[in-house]
């Protein structure tokens, strides 16, 4: 075989190989929805039987505990994230946004998932810092929150009515619009 006659076999399977790709990227997007955690369904809409939020304790800056029943009776924006995270990075901006027109209605609970290694407390809240971001932050150290709400991806953002309960969520990133609809849901 000659050298050019390898070098197309090289290049027909590569595209294959980013056909099969892109063809398995495409239809486990349509079946794994980013809707709530544990679910599948691709209606964010609020069910008739909505799940109590659990609870959990996380830190603030200052080290002191702060837990999401402290927050009982006001609508809650819970977001998982991690400055390494690029689809975190992502969505930042428009949290920050929102956060500017409803921090007097709402609560943004930014969880920043710290392992102590990769994501340390300095690291989130260096990030914070250079990109002049002013919602509040708080440190999930021992991953309660997140073994709570099983985070098994991030960014992840759900969106808790003032009773508690959890209407929608979304695992991935969200834009400003996603973030605005979902706050709606959970002020009535």
């Amino acid at each position: 075989m000659t050298k050019q006659t390898k070098t197309i076999i090289t290049i027909v399977v590569f595209a294959a190989f980013l056909a099969i790709v892109y063809w398995g990227y495409s239809a486990l997007s349509q079946t794994f929805n980013p809707q709530a955690p544990g679910s599948n369904s691709t209606d964010s809409a609020p069910t008739d039987e909505l799940q109590a939020a659990p609870d959990f304790t996380v830190f603030d800056q200052a080290g002191k505990p702060v837990k999401l029943s402290d927050f009982a009776g006001k609508p809650v924006v819970l977001n998982f994230w991690a400055s390494w995270c690029p689809p975190c990075k992502s969505e930042m901006p428009h949290f920050n946004t929102v956060y500017q027109d409803q921090k007097d209605e709402v609560v943004f609970l930014m969880i920043n998932q710290t392992d102590g290694q990769r994501e340390t407390k300095a690291k989130g809240l260096q990030y914070i810092a250079n990109q002049g971001f002013d919602f509040p932050i708080y440190f999930d150290t021992e991953f309660e929150a997140s073994t709570a709400y099983g985070i098994s991806s991030i960014p992840t953002t759900l969106f808790i009515n003032p009773a508690g309960e959890i209407v929608s969520g979304y695992r991935g990133a969200i834009d400003e619009a996603t973030l605005r609809s979902g706050i709606e849901a959970i002020k009535n």
